[in-house]
């Protein structure tokens, strides 16, 4: 069994020849961890899930929100569920630059934008940025999402290895030097990466910012994990490093920190960016959540955020090394078997030995009731095809153990 989508060309029952698709068409491959949604919900008995990088369900704040809905709707019905300010409702937009400041990242109102989830972000950077046949440099293994969206306006991407502070930045001079081309854009995510579990070191983000410098390129952060650091915050964020250059634009969402349902997100860019991003959005969607924009500045004005983030903290923490000590307990014997040890974010990164295909291991491990992301969604076509991705935050520590027991028995009915 696999999941994801499968495009073909050519007649079909519901279409009578070729449909005239655009050149870029080609290049939408669509999300696989997002197919995975769809796959699990059709399984007629429990998986234990370990694919989507989602929240805990008793980690969204449910309650909180619900009250907050309840007034805006009591309060400004109509204006709640109207269309809102493309650049996002002045309510959200106040409380997030004051919530930006506590953090040490204060930011102007002109370099702001909200969105519909960091998604939205990442797409209208490509949208302003890439031109068909640029290169962009990302990590390997990289967020499947992130290089869809590139390749989807026809970007070609560039992979730079990583280790356990990140990506090799110090590779990068000899990669440019060898390109066909002078790539355009560094496409990092610095903070608890996905998939990787690693984070950006000082050192390498100083470099990264030297080297953006010297090549004239332009650095695009995704940022969602770095308030979910488990035991001392990250290294200052490349945006904040940056300064004044203009060199770097941040994308940031709630999704992995309040709630995915709302689809919020935010970018934080020079203004004329932001100008040229309110004006691709409006022939998007016009508006982000109005609802969800208001019920986030409830959240932020009211003062929840800060102690919600520290449970957040705390239950990903023992989630974490619940995850280290089964994977310990079911492939620390598993010659050639190693992971990552994350300090923050929600993914772990399983190489397995070099024999086993973790496509073909999908679906004995379905069988066993688990479920993962091959590390085939995160490399390019040359990339390593044993390993995987597994998120350890929407599990309970019970739930880790037994699916990691689940896990080790569908390896060996492969081997």
């Amino acid at each position: 069994m696999t999941f994801g989508r499968r495009f073909k060309d050519g007649p079909s029952a519901a279409t009578p020849g070729p449909m005239p698709f655009a050149a870029r068409a080609q290049g939408i491959t669509g999300s696989l961890i997002d197919s995975s949604i769809a796959l699990l919900q059709r399984q007629t008995r429990p998986v234990i899930s370990f694919a989507m990088g989602s929240p805990a369900p008793d980690a969204i704040p449910a309650a909180i929100i619900a009250g907050l809905a309840a007034t805006i709707l009591g309060d400004a019905k109509a204006e709640a569920l109207n269309y809102g300010p493309t650049e996002g409702e002045a309510s959200l937009r106040q409380a997030l630059l004051a919530f930006l400041a506590g953090y040490g990242q204060p930011v102007s109102g002109e370099s702001l934008m909200i969105t519909a989830g960091g998604t939205q972000g990442l797409d209208l950077v490509a949208k302003l940025f890439v031109d068909p046949g640029d290169i962009v440099i990302a990590e390997e293994p990289s967020y499947t999402n992130g290089t869809a969206i590139i390749t989807g306006y026809q970007g070609r991407i560039l992979r730079c290895p990583m280790d356990g502070a990140g990506m090799q930045v110090e590779k990068l001079p000899a990669l440019i030097a060898a390109a066909d081309r002078k790539p355009k854009l560094v496409y990092v995510i610095p903070n608890s990466q996905n998939p990787g579990g690693t984070t950006l070191s000082l050192e390498r983000r100083l470099l990264l910012l030297e080297l953006a410098a010297r090549h004239g390129l332009l650095i695009l952060e995704d940022d969602p994990y770095g308030l979910l650091y488990f035991d001392r915050p990250p290294p200052a964020s490349l945006l904040s490093l940056d300064g004044a250059a203009g060199r770097v634009i941040s994308v940031n969402t709630f999704s992995k920190i309040m709630s995915p349902g709302l689809r919020v997100g935010w970018v934080v860019a020079p203004p004329p960016v932001i100008e040229r991003m309110i004006a691709a959005k409006q022939g998007l969607d016009t508006c982000s959540n109005p609802l969800g924009q208001r019920i986030i500045a409830g959240f932020l004005d009211g003062g929840h955020m800060a102690a919600h983030l520290i449970q957040l903290r705390d239950t990903y923490r023992l989630r974490r090394d619940a995850m280290l000590a089964a994977l310990a307990g079911a492939f620390g014997g598993l010659q050639g078997t190693r992971w990552s040890r994350p300090d923050g974010g929600f993914f772990i990164w399983v190489e397995l030995p070099g024999n086993i295909a973790t496509d073909a291991l999908f679906s004995p491990a379905l069988e066993e009731g688990v479920a993962f992301i091959p590390g085939s969604a995160f490399v390019s076509k040359d990339g390593p095809r044993n390993a995987m991705r597994l998120c350890f935050a929407n599990a309970s520590p019970a739930e880790i153990f037994d699916g990691m027991g689940r896990l080790r028995r569908a390896v060996d009915r492969l081997l």
